[in-house]
This record gives C-alpha cells, sequence and structure tokens, in this order.
C-alpha cells in the first residue's frame, strides 16, 4: 500500500502516520501539544469524523486520532481480532508502544464501549466523554439474528461486494448519514462516501459487526471509575438514548447531558459545540 498517496485529500493527511504495532498497521493522527487526549470513532467511521474538533483542541492537548482495526487506513493481519475485548486490549499495545497516557478519551457510538473497556484496565482511568454511545445490546430476536447475519456476511466469500453494492454503496452516502439524524455539509458526505467505496474498510467494519458483544462490559460498569461524560444528541435515530443512560446509571461517576437539535453524528455537526463540551468537561474533573 502506498500510504500517502492513499491519503491524498484526506483530511490532516500532514498528520498522519502509519504504526506497525502487532497485530496491525495501524493509522493514528497526532497533532498539538500538551496532556494526551485519544479520540475514537465510531463502528463504519475513521479518523476524518474529528477532523474539526481536534483542531479547536490542540492549542491544549496533544490529539491523537485512531482509525480503528479494519478501519479507515488501518490494515488487520487478522480476521479474528475484531471483537471488543481484542480491540482494547491492541490498542492498549500501540498506546504502550507510543507512550501515549491519555489524560481523556473522547468517543463516538461504539468507540465509547472501547474507551470504557480501555479504562477498565488502566492505572488511572482517563476522563471520557462520549457523543451517542452505543452501549445497549440488539434486543429481542436482532440480538440473535443480527450477530449471526453480520458474521455470515462477513466470513462468506464476495459477500462484501454484495452489501456494498445493496446496502452501502458510495451513491447511497447521503441517504445512509441522513438516517442517523445528523445533517452533513457536501464535504462530510464525500469523506464516508470515500469509505464505502473501500472494500477493505467496508469488511472491517462488517467483521467489528459480526464479533460485537456488550455483555462483559455491561456487566464490568460498576467497577469503572472513570469521570464520564455522555452526551446525547436530540434527534439520533442510529443508538437509542435508554442504553446510554442505563449505563451511566450503573457507572460510579457519569452524567448525560442532551445536544438539542443534533443526531447521531453530532460533533462532525457541531464542532464548535463539542470541542466546548470537551474542554469543559476536562476542566471541570481535573479541579474536582
Amino acid at each position: 500500500m502506498d500510504f500517502s498517496r492513499d491519503l491524498a485529500g484526506w483530511p490532516h493527511a500532514e498528520s498522519s502516520r502509519q504504526i506497525p504495532v502487532r497485530p496491525h498497521r495501524w493509522h493514528v493522527q497526532v497533532m498539538g501539544e500538551g496532556p494526551d487526549l485519544l479520540f475514537l470513532h465510531g463502528a463504519g467511521g475513521s479518523t476524518h469524523s474529528w477532523r474539526d474538533v481536534m483542531p479547536r483542541l490542540a492549542d491544549r492537548y496533544r490529539c491523537i486520532a485512531v482509525d480503528l482495526p479494519g478501519h479507515g487506513f488501518t490494515r488487520i493481519a487478522t480476521r479474528f481480532r475484531s471483537s471488543l475485548p481484542f480491540m482494547a486490549e491492541d490498542l492498549g499495545r500501540l498506546m504502550a508502544h507510543e507512550g501515549w497516557q491519555p489524560a481523556g478519551i473522547v468517543a463516538h457510538s461504539a468507540g465509547a464501549a472501547v474507551a470504557l473497556r480501555l479504562a477498565a484496565a488502566m492505572d488511572t482511568p482517563p476522563r471520557i466523554v462520549a457523543f451517542n454511545p452505543a452501549l445497549e445490546p440488539f434486543r429481542g430476536m436482532a440480538g440473535l439474528l443480527f450477530p449471526m447475519a453480520a458474521r455470515m456476511i462477513a466470513m462468506t466469500p464476495f459477500a462484501t461486494s454484495l452489501v456494498r453494492g445493496a446496502l452501502v454503496a458510495p451513491e447511497r452516502a447521503a441517504a445512509l448519514l441522513a438516517g442517523t439524524g445528523s445533517r452533513l455539509d457536501a464535504e462530510g458526505v464525500g469523506y464516508y462516501r470515500r469509505l464505502l467505496r473501500d472494500r477493505a474498510h467496508v469488511e472491517g467494519a462488517l467483521l467489528m459487526m459480526s464479533q460485537w458483544s456488550l455483555t462483559g462490559l455491561l456487566e464490568d460498569l460498576p467497577g469503572i471509575h472513570a469521570p464520564t461524560l455522555i452526551l446525547l444528541g436530540e434527534t439520533d435515530r442510529t443508538v437509542p438514548p435508554d442504553g446510554a443512560r442505563a449505563a451511566a446509571a450503573r457507572l460510579p461517576d457519569a452524567r448525560c447531558e442532551t445536544l438539542p437539535g443534533l443526531g447521531h453524528l453530532a460533533h462532525e455537526e457541531a464542532p464548535d459545540a463539542a470541542a466546548e463540551r470537551i474542554e469543559r468537561f476536562m476542566a471541570e474533573t481535573v479541579s474536582a
């Protein structure tokens, strides 16, 4: 892979690095100076989702965004380490390799589950800001059938191409994003359209969904003492807010706030408001 060529035109490509730490070849973006802030996207996302938030904080923090395994420009060496425990373990290995010591983790959707799993393993829990966290298992028959279907899709030859053609074709990017309850500009839609053209990225998202389970994490919530702010988009159509509120009630130090008029991709719709909430929470919990 010609890394620089693949990144041409990608937001903050000048801040990108490729870091081989077993078992993956990671894509990370680092900008700014100060205490470390780690940024984690959700399933199907990439570092681009923080493109307008990180520069607003880079004068006070070293902002570090990571493409999760199989997503964006992170290349996986195995198809069998996309579960929540393995993702957190492998990301922890990357953090140790690079000497990152996050004072805070900013996460979106499924990335919030990774953030909490990481925090549970850290001697000094970081502060966590979670935008529309996906912290509820699939309900009813969906809880049985969806993971099974995702697993069959991810493991079947040619299925990724079929899914891209039938469900997540690049030309449907605008409609798919509108279904999240968020309104992105043409540039933002264009980045997702580019990701949907990438077979490896779509396959990485499918692998993550096929191996995903929150069971262990939800059981561990009462023992995770990371100060946590959960921000819920008022118009989010992707993740029901009751799961996040239930998780907040079980965490020792968590609170929820609503973001009026914003959807599942709230941090992309309103980066000024997102950065302000992050900075305020970090300041409050430092002095607390």
